[in-house]
């Protein structure tokens, strides 16, 4: 009996240390987010400034939200929300925002808004970053998987498989956001989740899995749920009387984000093919080539900001030369019909859904784009084959059977009016005076023969 109290008491003195560790660990994990000097300071929040931002992680996006940022830092704003909705965007401009963000003096709140807005790949990194996540209802958050494209690769790439290099993209994703979310003190599991599975949540999952902080239906909301909660780093927020200002894009960045849309830009390309078509046709015209010149910079200029496939723009260029080449040599469609499949076949190849969280080109645009230039490369070649195939109208030859008036009197040569202009006439009938129609007979040279009407 006694041996059995000496085991017993001898296992629970073992078990305790262990007991004590674990606790520790867990006291220590809490309090990396919410350490006791946060808890004990209090942070007043009056001046707030609001940035709105849907669209395209791209370097416009990124100039936008660090702009945001700088002047919440340097103007005594005391918090920066961001309404966010984006598809996602690139590396380097998101990893650019994420470093303005970690750095920032006062408290950056991502707001994903409206309801129906996403944050999805880039916007996953971005959220998780922020000092406050939080999400409007009937919005959601994920799909992180990164892939690499439109990339040229590097000597070194080349040397790899294509897998070896996505897992070293893979895994440089996967632990970038395992050390944001271990900062922020966020859910590290369905970070890591939603990078490597592309899982996604929707605002109620979010906030249950700790992703986000909580719901909020709009800015006001927003603010009253912020208020009495405990950010890291900066104490208890106390927010009385708040005032807003709200910080617009430039026209510049406006006009920049509107054209870095893969859908703006394919029809920005379609208007430069189509206005270099009737200006090959119609040499002289000058508008249609320049316009289509400038779209067709535009294009590129959105093509590259996103990160294009280089063979998708190739492919895409192919057709439209297709369709200039059956201007000018009729294949009877055979051309038209490569051209149609080159663009199709681009188009797909641009963009990798997954590496953008949804972006590409709809099908609606394409094909729409797809018709028109179709019509117009019919029409032209309908144009060109009704050239050839038509009668000359010009030149001497086509004065055969013509009438005309006599100007000076045929003894038998002299002149005569043929629309409107003179030729020298010989009668083959006599003499013709003046102002009596004759009609041409032939035409040798210069002049031609006539006889009365």
């Amino acid at each position: 009996m006694n041996k059995k109290i000496i085991l017993t008491l001898l296992l629970a003195f073992c078990l305790f240390p262990l007991s004590f560790a674990k606790t520790a660990k867990e006291s220590k994990t809490k309090s990396k987010w919410m350490d006791s000097t946060a808890i004990s300071k209090e942070y007043r929040v009056k001046n707030i400034l609001v940035a709105t931002f849907s669209g395209v992680i791209s370097p416009i996006s990124a100039e936008y939200i660090n702009q945001a940022i700088d002047k919440a830092n340097s103007q005594k704003f005391d918090m920066l929300v961001v309404n966010l909705d984006t598809p996602g965007g690139l590396d380097l401009s998101m990893r650019l925002i994420i470093k303005k963000i970690l750095s920032s003096k006062v408290p950056i709140v991502m707001y994903v808004s409206p309801q129906g807005a996403r944050a999805a790949s880039a916007g996953v990194f971005i959220s998780m970053a922020s000092h406050i996540a939080a999400m409007s209802p009937g919005t959601n958050i994920g799909a992180a998987h990164p892939v690499m494209i439109g990339k040229m690769p590097s000597k070194d790439d080349k040397k790899e498989s294509s897998s070896a290099i996505e897992d070293k993209v893979l895994n440089d994703a996967s632990a970038y956001i395992k050390s944001i979310t271990e900062k922020t003190g966020r859910n590290v599991q369905w970070a890591i989740k939603a990078v490597e599975k592309s899982d996604s949540l929707s605002a109620e999952e979010a906030v249950r899995d700790n992703v986000v902080d909580f719901m909020a239906n709009d800015l006001n909301d927003l603010i009253s749920k912020i208020d009495g909660r405990i950010i890291k780093d900066f104490g208890k927020v106390k927010i009385s009387n708040p005032v807003f200002e709200y910080f617009e894009q430039t026209d510049r960045q406006k006009f920049l984000a509107t054209i870095t849309d893969p859908n703006i830009a394919m029809i920005l390309m379609s208007l430069g093919a189509a206005g270099l078509f009737i200006e090959l046709y119609n040499p002289g015209l000058i508008f249609p080539g320049v316009v289509g010149a400038v779209a067709l910079v535009i294009a590129f200029y959105s093509f590259q900001t996103l990160s294009a496939n280089f063979a998708g723009i190739a492919l895409m260029l192919l057709g439209f030369l297709f369709f200039v080449v059956e201007i000018k040599v009729v294949s009877f469609g055979l051309l038209t019909i490569s051209g149609i499949v080159s663009i199709i076949l681009g188009a797909l190849m641009l963009f990798d859904q997954s590496s953008f969280g949804g972006l590409s080109i709809s099908m609606s645009i394409l094909g729409s784009t797809i018709l028109v230039l179709v019509a117009i490369v019919v029409a032209l070649t309908w144009l060109v084959v009704k050239a050839h195939m038509k009668r000359i109208v010009t030149g001497s030859e086509s004065l055969n059977g013509k009438k005309g008036l006599v100007k000076t009197a045929l003894s038998p040569s002299g002149k005569v009016l043929i629309e409107g202009e003179l030729w020298n006439a010989v009668s083959v009938e006599g003499n013709i005076p003046k102002d009596v129609e004759v009609v041409v007979q032939s035409i040798k040279g210069f002049r031609i023969k006539v006889k009365k009407v």
